[in-house]
């Protein structure tokens, strides 16, 4: 952040508190105590009346206020990206007042920032619930960067590590949207290597780079037809499952999937389910403890079995 940014938000950052202390200020812009004290200096030469008193911290003059800020691309891609997964994942009661400031959003900003939130709109799907599978986003540095690929139409250059065996690959992607399902956030891009669509998670990302070059849009591609025509191509796995009673509910909350009944059985039932991942399907069984079994396929036994294994192995006796 260079000085004029910092001092601007140096202004907002008192504006939205009463009291604040050289120290806090230090700490929240990274830089010394004695260049906070210059930039209040600075700030007050320039007209912004801060009020300061030792030992106790700096104010403003009550009643001073900065005039609106301009957001840049990537704080508002930010709010929209929130505003999307508020109504989402909480109820109605939010929808209306969210859409009302995406509207106010969409209205303050510059004519190209608004493509750009536009752009990302259509091209951002959420898919379900995050569930207990959600990522850690700090190990997942990559969706801001994404998601910008995804607005200007800039080739991304990325190390990929596939989920099965763990390679590692590089690949130039044209970014075509950005999707969340089953806890986890994905890239739809057409893949210049295997010459294809294809979904990355992005917590697989290893190192990433936007490009300076442009592809052209795919003015025949719609990301919401694309995940129809997975679903309808079984793309997605099928899978069962047995829920014990006392968790149906939380499960029919939780699971990204709709839960079809098949019957009922041992204090409670089977179920049948479609499933982009038989990870994240086995870590979220998991989450439920004995009240959850993975029935079919093989494969999704083996890695709850596996994940587990792994569980055990980590709380097992000190010093055995």
């Amino acid at each position: 952040m260079n000085r004029t940014d910092r001092l601007v938000a140096m202004v907002m950052h008192l504006q939205g508190r009463r009291v604040v202390r050289a120290e806090e200020l230090a700490t929240r812009f990274e830089v010394s105590v004695r260049t906070v004290y210059r930039d209040v200096a600075a700030l007050g030469e320039a007209g912004v009346p801060i009020v300061g008193e030792a030992g106790v911290g700096y104010s403003l003059v009550k009643g001073y206020h900065l005039p609106p800020v301009m957001l840049t691309a990537d704080e508002a891609t930010a709010l929209f990206l929130g505003a999307e997964m508020v109504k989402q994942f909480t109820d109605a009661s939010l929808s209306g007042p969210v859409g009302a400031v995406l509207d106010k959003l969409r209205a303050v900003l510059p004519r190209d920032r608004q493509e750009h939130v536009e752009r990302l709109s259509r091209q951002t799907v959420i898919v379900g619930r995050p569930g207990h599978a959600t990522p850690d986003p700090g190990a997942q540095p990559w969706l801001l960067a994404v998601q910008r690929g995804v607005a200007q139409r800039r080739v991304l250059r990325m190390d990929y590590r596939t989920g099965g065996r763990g390679d590692e690959t590089t690949r130039d992607v044209e970014p075509l949207g950005v999707v969340f399902y089953g806890g986890a956030w994905y890239l739809v891009a057409w893949c210049r290597l295997r010459r294809d669509f294809r979904h990355f998670r992005i917590d697989r990302i290893q190192r990433l780079e936007v490009r300076a070059e442009m592809f052209p849009g795919r003015p025949d591609f719609s990301l919401a037809r694309h995940l129809a025509e997975k679903v309808d191509r079984r793309e997605t796995e099928s899978a069962r499952v047995w829920l014990a009673e006392r968790s149906l509910q939380r499960a029919r909350v939780e699971s990204y999937a709709t839960l079809v009944e098949e019957r009922r059985r041992d204090g409670g039932a089977e179920f049948s389910l479609y499933t982009f991942s038989l990870e994240w399907l086995a870590r979220w069984l998991l989450s439920f403890g004995a009240d959850a079994e993975a029935l079919a396929p093989a494969r999704l036994r083996e890695l709850v079995r596996h994940e587990a294994e792994k569980i055990a192995r980590r709380h097992g006796a000190k010093g055995s």
